[in-house]
């Protein structure tokens, strides 16, 4: 499969996509599980956005394991292959911790409007768990971006004119 567009390679342009994409489901999760009024604007929102981020990563990756075989292989490169490899599991709990949220909140029966303990133990653990995922995800897509820009970037311009 070719996977560029116009005689770019499509990594190129996936990966703008990814880079928006994983943190705004990450920063939706979170105001879903902490902010009431956030979540009942975002709604279904947030889990779509999820799992556009987790269709997104392994299209980006395919397209970048692609390009890869096209370029120079330095260890910057190989650098950023190796954290990338290691996005779809974040992507992945991501989307779950989004789609569950949004079920939790959906369909949980409350009793009277009260919460018993075993509820609010369970709310806290997943406002955790969220706070979690939601920044090891971000931090993950940062750090793969980061290489990427390096791989590409890195002495290939001139610093001051």
């Amino acid at each position: 499969m070719e996977y560029q567009i116009d005689g770019l390679p499509l990594h190129v342009l996936l990966v703008h996509a990814t880079v928006v994409f994983v943190p705004l489901a990450a920063l939706c999760t979170v105001l879903s599980v902490v902010w009431p009024a956030a979540r009942r604007r975002l709604g279904i929102v947030t889990p779509l956005l999820a799992l556009l981020a987790l269709v997104l990563v392994p299209l980006t990756q395919q397209a970048g394991n692609w390009l890869a075989e096209r370029v120079e292989q330095t260890r910057l490169v190989d650098e950023h292959q190796a954290l990338a490899d290691q996005m779809l599991p974040w992507a992945a709990a991501l989307f779950a911790v989004a789609a569950g949220q949004w079920l939790w909140f959906r369909f949980r029966r409350s009793r009277a409007g009260r919460r018993g303990a075993g509820q609010r133990v369970l709310a806290v653990i997943g406002v955790l768990i969220a706070l979690a995922v939601s920044a090891g995800t971000t931090a993950m897509i940062i750090q793969v971006g980061e290489s990427g820009s390096r791989a590409v970037w890195q002495g290939s311009f001139q610093q001051d004119p």
